[in-house]
C-alpha cells in the first residue's frame, strides 16, 4: 500500500501522517508498515537540535496509526463512508532504544479483540530488527 492510499484511510496530514508505507497487512490479524526518519522531520528542530531523537509519544502514534489501517481494513470502514478511528488507550508501553534521523522504523501491529466499537492491538517498532518500543492500543469507531 502506498502513500496514496494510507491517504484514503487515514485522516492525517503533514506534519502528523507517520506511516509511509504498509509492506504487508492481513486483514484481521496483522499489518507491517514503515516511517523514514529524515532530519528534516519538524519535531528535530526542538526534540532536540543538537542531538535529535524522535519523541517517543511520536512512536507510539505512528503504531497506532498503523493499527488504525489494520483497523478499517479488518472493519471493512472507509472515511469517505463517514468512519474514523480514535486511539483511546495505550497501555504497557516499553521504550528500548532511541529513534534518530536516517533510521527506518519498521511498525507491526497485531489485530488482538473488538468489543462493541473499541479495537485492541499490540504493536512493536523497530529498527534494523531492534525493538525500539512496543504498547497494546486501544481504538474507537466513531461514525461522523
Amino acid at each position: 500500500m502506498d502513500i496514496n492510499q494510507i491517504r484514503q484511510l487515514l485522516p492525517h496530514r503533514y506534519p502528523f501522517l507517520l506511516v509511509d508505507r504498509v509492506l504487508s497487512i492481513e486483514p484481521g490479524v496483522s499489518i507491517e508498515a514503515l516511517k523514514n526518519i529524515s532530519i528534516n522531520e519538524p519535531f528535530f528542530n526542538g526534540h532536540f537540535p543538537q542531538e535529535p531523537i524522535m519523541p517517543g509519544v511520536l512512536i507510539i502514534e505512528a503504531l497506532a496509526q498503523a493499527a488504525g489501517v489494520l483497523g478499517f481494513v479488518t472493519e471493512n470502514r472507509r472515511p469517505d463512508e463517514g468512519y474514523m478511528y480514535l486511539l483511546c488507550g495505550v497501555d504497557k508501553a516499553r521504550f528500548k532504544r532511541q529513534v534518530i534521523p536516517g533510521d527506518q522504523l519498521i511498525l507491526k501491529a497485531s489485530y488482538l479483540a473488538t468489543k462493541r466499537n473499541i479495537l485492541k492491538f499490540f504493536g512493536e517498532a523497530r529498527v534494523n530488527g531492534q525493538l525500539v518500543a512496543s504498547a497494546e492500543f486501544l481504538v474507537a469507531e466513531k461514525k461522523v
